[in-house]
């Protein structure tokens, strides 16, 4: 039996959380910034860092209290070291290093995108099917404020990035959409609270690089994603709408919340299902932020082939937190990888070429 404690802190959650042998979690704790952040539309790196910084003892405590072990119980210290917000991760980090060294554990970096990955795996007994020859290939699908990218994992662990944002990343579109429309921050949850009931079909909006736009989709895009024009598109109608006054009816914000989240789960939902039946996928994954949007869930549930399977990472494991971090993590501490007290942090996403927990891993 393995005890890894995990630690995350690449945006504006602080979360902390103790996960056993990568399947069970005892505690997740987490503390969000929303309201720190809501009053600037959209997080700032610096107040998020010494967000970090007042909320890790209290978020670690909570952590042990809930599990109802103690620190010479931990074997390995997991934490996120990209990609994210350097300010955040640095403390993250610092934090994790700091722990390693007092506790005399092993120090384990974590690529947060490929804990989101995991994430969708940690309920449910989900584990199981990571260990199955059977659920490969797995097509992810990882969309969150950063990330809107679709990646192939092998049964002997070799991952492929297919495609990915080449501007604006899903998450960072609701988010930007939503502070256009004043609907708030997060802009997920707002978009989605403001379209229930809408008309989806009101106002158009583009659906980039699906090969809609009357002329061919080119190859090396085909698996990729783009969302600045979808917004740039709001913009318009939104200035429009000023124009007339059409702006202040709530039947304007209901009609074009509900047509510009469509806009964004269509693409989303169909690059994943082309992606998977392309490469005879036998299951689907949806993770990161983003998946907590109901009209995706319910899309990726209408229009999953019967061969397929869907995984749906639990809300709770969507948005940031440390057990997809610990969890992950324990698979490198089975295998003694782990990181030098050097260990630095990234904020972007580098090429993933393999994951610890495939099937012929097991």
């Amino acid at each position: 039996m393995s005890l890894i404690f995990g630690i995350e802190t690449s945006c504006d959650e602080t979360a902390c959380a103790i996960v056993r042998d990568g399947r069970e979690v005892l505690a997740s704790a987490v503390a969000t910034q929303i309201a720190k952040h809501a009053a600037h539309g959209g997080v700032v790196p610096e107040l998020a860092a010494r967000e970090h910084l007042e909320a890790l003892d209290v978020v670690a405590e909570e952590a042990f209290r809930t599990a109802g072990v103690g620190p010479e119980s931990i074997d390995a210290v997991a934490v996120t070291n990209g990609p994210g917000l350097m300010p955040a991760l640095l403390v993250g980090v610092s934090y994790a290093k700091g722990l390693a060294v007092n506790w005399g554990r092993p120090l384990i970096g974590c690529n947060h995108f490929m804990a989101h990955i995991y994430g969708a795996f940690l309920h449910d007994d989900g584990y199981l099917l990571l260990t199955r020859k059977e659920t490969y290939p797995i097509l992810a699908l990882v969309v969150s404020g950063g990330h809107s990218s679709l990646v192939l994992i092998e049964e002997d662990g070799k991952a492929t990035h297919l495609g990915c944002t080449i501007d604006d990343a899903a998450g960072e579109a609701l988010d930007k959409g939503s502070k256009l429309l004043g609907l708030g921050y997060p802009g997920g949850p707002a978009i989605q609270k403001a379209a229930a009931g809408g008309d989806v079909k009101r106002y158009h909006f583009p659906r980039p690089l699906t090969g809609t736009a009357g002329k061919a989709l080119a190859l090396e895009h085909q698996y990729n994603f783009s969302f600045s024009g979808v917004k740039t598109a709001l913009l318009y109608q939104v200035r429009e709408a000023r124009e007339t006054n059409a702006d202040t009816k709530s039947d304007f914000i209901r009609d074009i919340s509900a047509s510009y989240q469509e806009a964004i789960v269509d693409v989303l939902s169909r690059k994943a299902i082309k992606a998977a039946r392309d490469f005879n996928a036998h299951t689907v994954v949806v993770a990161g932020g983003v998946a907590c949007n109901g009209e995706l869930r319910r899309r990726m549930q209408q229009l999953i082939p019967p061969s397929m399977l869907l995984r749906l990472a639990e809300p709770r494991f969507c948005t940031d937190n440390a057990a997809m971090v610990g969890g992950l993590g324990y698979y490198y501490f089975r295998d003694g990888v782990f990181s030098p007290l050097s260990l630095d942090a990234f904020a972007r996403l580098p090429k993933i070429s393999r994951v610890p927990f495939a099937a012929v891993a097991q």
